[in-house]
Order: C-alpha cells, then sequence, then structure tokens
C-alpha cells in the first residue's frame, strides 16, 4: 500500500509486478536471479485517486502513460526484487505528489510606469538611428 497523502492511498491491489533480469554489477548472480522490477499502475481506472488529480497527472505525464492508460515504471539500481519494486513505488508516489496540488493560477499584472518610460526611450533612438539612415548622399 503506497500512502501518497492523507487522502490518497493506493492499495497493492491496484500495483501489478513484473520481474526480469537486470543488466549491470552483479556479478555471476545477475545472470540467475530475476532482480529487475517493472510496475504498472492503471492510472485511469484507478479509484483510489481523485478525478481532479488524475486529470492532471494524464497531463503531466502523458509521454509515460500507455495507450490503455497505464504507467509504466521500472527500477533495477538495487541488486534484490523487494528493493526495486519499492523503488518502483517510491517513484510512483514522487509522480503522484507532483500533481497533488494544482497549478497556481497567474494573476495578470500591468507593465510598471518605469518599464513603460524606458521602452519608449528605447523606440525613439532605434527610430533616430533608422531615421538618419535615410537621406540624400553628400557629393
Amino acid at each position: 500500500m503506497i500512502s501518497v497523502s492523507s487522502k490518497i492511498t493506493i492499495p497493492d491491489a491496484e500495483l501489478h509486478f513484473t520481474y526480469s533480469r537486470a543488466g549491470g554489477p552483479g556479478g555471476q548472480n545477475v545472470n540467475k536471479v530475476s532482480s529487475k522490477a517493472t510496475m504498472h499502475f492503471d492510472v485511469t481506472a484507478s479509484p483510489s485517486i481523485p478525478d481532479d488529480v488524475k486529470q492532471r497527472f494524464l497531463t503531466t505525464f502523458k509521454s509515460r502513460l500507455t495507450t490503455e492508460g497505464q504507467v509504466v515504471i521500472h527500477s533495477q539500481e538495487h541488486r534484490d526484487q523487494p528493493r526495486n519494486a519499492e523503488a518502483c513505488e517510491q517513484k510512483l508516489k514522487e509522480m503522484l505528489l507532483a500533481v497533488l496540488t494544482p497549478p497556481r493560477k497567474r494573476r495578470a499584472t500591468k507593465p510598471t510606469r518605469g518599464s513603460q518610460v524606458r521602452r519608449l526611450k528605447e523606440k525613439k533612438a532605434r527610430s533616430d538611428i533608422k531615421r538618419g539612415r535615410s537621406g540624400g548622399r553628400d557629393e
């Protein structure tokens, strides 16, 4: 069970793990033991996640989703299965925490008087430069 916040907990029944052989260090043991963990989590069908959080998750991590709406997370950084499975759960928890709070609305502001004055000054200077280019030849 993953406890993301006080309101969101994901039961283990919604997480599907598969294990395979991992690359990297481990000597001869790496060729015998399936320590790489791959976790599938169906975001669209999960009743544990509120709809607003689900929508933010789907838009934020749409490149990480399969066509069925599942997120697939891999971990092979540790040498044993349980730690890799735990790392997958931690990655999912971090992803959910990233979209838990809605983004702040942008408050529209007006340009300051100083910035307006500077902009107009620069426009005038550029205009003078260009006006100086036109003109007859003195021969």
